[in-house]
């Protein structure tokens, strides 16, 4: 019964954009409880996305729905600039940081000190940015340029990590759920952020508020495997990061 009634909140959610908790649980005569235990076994399993009490279907892999970099970067300008200015704390002289493409490293890049390091990015802006800094020595990851988000996507990046020893790899996501799950709209994205999560020494993540408890295509890792989160929110026990007070 209750794989029938999964399969119908499917259906229902084809036939929609997004439908509340409360849209689904009328609609097949169960209590909104019940509805939120489905939608979480359903979200678990990959299949919808789950935002303030609202749930619709994952996109297939060739719909693209996050937002393009000039539209990020101008969202939570100020938040992201001074969350941007706390991680700057973790860097010193001779580390190797890689940085990944979100628009809150990006406002990091531009307060980065003119320092002896290295920097490793798959941004385009970064890369700009860094290429102004006599003595920051710059890697671009290399790749494909997706041009929507400003960033290189390369196939090889794997190799490429394997002779690179990773400091600090500092990121933002589109999101992390009630659970703790990193989520990010694009399996590229996604992907470069798992590999580094897995290279780096120590990680940090720089989210604002607007990104807690929500959902997105593809899911990045747990943030237990982040050393630190930096953000403007205050944050329930069940989604700190094993390194947070």
């Amino acid at each position: 019964m209750k794989g029938n009634r999964q399969q119908s909140i499917l259906a229902l959610l084809r036939d929609s954009d997004w439908l509340t908790t409360g849209a689904l649980a009328d609609r097949l005569a169960v209590s909104q409880e019940t509805i939120r235990r489905d939608l979480r076994a359903l979200q678990q399993h990959g299949k919808i996305v789950r935002h303030h009490g609202r749930a619709r279907l994952i996109h297939p892999p060739n719909r693209d729905g996050g937002e393009p970099f000039g539209s990020r970067l101008k969202s939570h300008y100020a938040d992201k600039v001074d969350i941007a200015r706390h991680a700057l704390g973790w860097i010193s002289e001779g580390m190797i940081l890689a940085l990944d493409a979100s628009s809150t490293c990006f406002h990091l890049a531009r307060q980065l000190p003119d320092i002896e390091m290295t920097v490793f990015t798959n941004s385009l802006p970064i890369c700009h940015e860094m290429a102004k800094r006599e003595r920051i020595t710059l890697i671009c990851s290399g790749g494909t340029l997706e041009r929507k988000y400003r960033c290189y996507v390369n196939p090889a990046l794997g190799s490429l990590l394997k002779g690179m020893e990773i400091d600090l790899f500092i990121f933002s996501c589109e999101g992390v759920d009630e659970a703790g799950n990193m989520w990010d709209p694009a399996m590229h994205s996604a992907g470069f952020k798992a590999q580094l999560l897995k290279r780096a020494a120590q990680s940090l993540l720089l989210i604002d508020k607007s990104k807690l408890k929500r959902a997105s295509e593809v899911k990045i890792g747990h943030l237990s495997q982040v050393t630190e989160l930096i953000t403007d929110a205050r944050l329930p026990k069940i989604i700190r990061p094993h390194g947070a007070a």
